[in-house]
Formats: structure tokens, C-alpha cells, sequence
């Protein structure tokens, strides 16, 4: 196999969850290409999908070191540290991952929520206010065999929910404020009473439809 169909192949096995192969793939492929810095990204993908953290990150690291702007590999670096609650590396990585390709949403959703990790809600909202501004589904995207780790646990897709749902608020956008509290309630948003204490939807309050959506807490 040249390293192309290699690479394909991998791709593949990482689609039906078959990291161990993918793995395999991949080694092949390296030891064709040792300084292929995309392969290596991949690799780290697929340890970090099979568990193996300290194998991910130096395969994300290496992926760096021979290209100092691959903006994929920074960022992946900043979502494995997420996971491992060392947000402040996190932020980090993020940072450069976004300093490298503004661009990309999925870097903003991350950088978001390390930032909303360690309280600071302002630059939170900022980073998610980017990442709807570039793409309105960035967390309705498949990321499955994508090459940048993207944020997007439960928790994590409620808080996003409620982010948008400030920014919608802040633009005067009931619906589209309402629709996003509703789907921060389906995610299991625990804080969503905050819409009775939060700046931005003092002027939905007497709005008949949010107590519909939040009851309004007891006296």
C-alpha cells in the first residue's frame, strides 16, 4: 500500500472505531514518511481515541516540531490537556492553535471552554461568539475522523447552549435565545435558573415563553 491508501485506510478504521488498526496504518505509513507532520496528528488521534494519553500527546507533539504552524496539532494538544483538567496548558495550546488559523470555530468552542473552566465568563463569551459568528453548527458537525479534537461532551454542548443563548439575548433575538436555552435544558444545563440573575435577559423576564422554558425559581 503507498502511504495515500495507508492514510485512507486509517481514516477508515478511525471512522468504524477501530483504533487499534487505525494505529497500525499509521505506523506504516510513518516509517515511509518520518516527517509527514499530518500523520503523526492523526496517530495522536487515534491513542487518544484507544486511551493511550501519553502516546497522543507526543504524536501531536512531534506533529509541532516538524511544522511549528500546524494549527491542528496545537489544538489538539489543548483539548487532551482539557480532558485532563490542566486548563491552563489548555488555554495555551488554544491560544496559538488560534493565533495560527483564526478561522476555525472549533478552535474558538475550545478556547471558550477553558476559559469558562477557570471563571472567566467575559472571554468565554467572546471565544463563542466568534465560533457562531464562522459557523452557526459547529457543534451539529461530525468530527469522527477530522484531524482537530473538538469539545463536545454533554456538559460542554449545554454550556456552549447557554453561551449562544446569552449572545442571542444580547442581540434582541428571542427565538433564537429561547431555542438555545431549550436545548441547553435538554443537554442537562444545571445552572439554568441564572437566566433570572444573568444582565443579558433582563429584558426577556416578563416574556411569558422564558418562564415556559425555566420556571422561575420559588420566592
Amino acid at each position: 500500500m503507498t502511504v495515500g491508501e495507508l492514510d485512507k485506510a486509517a481514516d477508515e478504521a478511525r471512522n468504524q472505531k477501530d483504533y487499534a488498526q487505525a494505529i497500525e496504518y499509521l505506523q506504516a505509513a510513518i516509517r515511509r514518511e518520518p516527517k509527514n507532520e499530518m500523520l503523526y496528528n492523526k496517530l495522536g488521534m487515534a491513542e487518544w481515541k484507544r486511551g493511550d494519553n501519553r502516546s497522543a500527546r507526543a504524536g501531536f507533539l512531534r506533529a509541532t516540531k516538524l511544522n511549528s504552524k500546524y494549527a491542528d496539532a496545537f489544538n489538539n494538544i489543548g483539548a487532551l490537556d482539557y480532558t485532563q483538567k490542566n486548563t491552563r496548558s489548555a488555554v495555551k495550546y488554544f491560544k496559538k492553535a488560534v493565533s495560527l488559523d483564526e478561522s476555525r470555530a472549533t478552535f474558538h468552542v475550545n478556547l471558550g471552554a477553558a476559559w469558562f473552566a477557570q471563571n472567566k465568563v467575559d472571554r468565554a463569551l467572546t471565544e463563542y461568539t466568534r465560533a457562531l459568528e464562522l459557523d452557526p453548527q459547529v457543534l451539529v458537525n461530525s468530527m469522527r475522523a477530522g484531524v482537530a479534537a473538538q469539545i463536545a461532551s454533554p456538559e460542554e454542548r449545554a454550556r456552549y447552549a447557554y453561551m449562544l443563548a446569552k449572545i442571542y439575548a444580547r442581540r434582541g433575538d428571542v427565538e433564537d435565545c429561547l431555542r438555545c436555552l431549550r436545548k441547553a435544558k435538554e443537554e442537562g444545563y444545571r445552572e439554568l435558573a441564572n437566566v433570572y440573575k444573568d444582565q443579558e435577559f433582563a429584558s426577556l423576564r416578563n416574556d411569558v415563553r422564558l418562564s415556559e422554558v425555566v420556571p422561575q425559581p420559588a420566592k
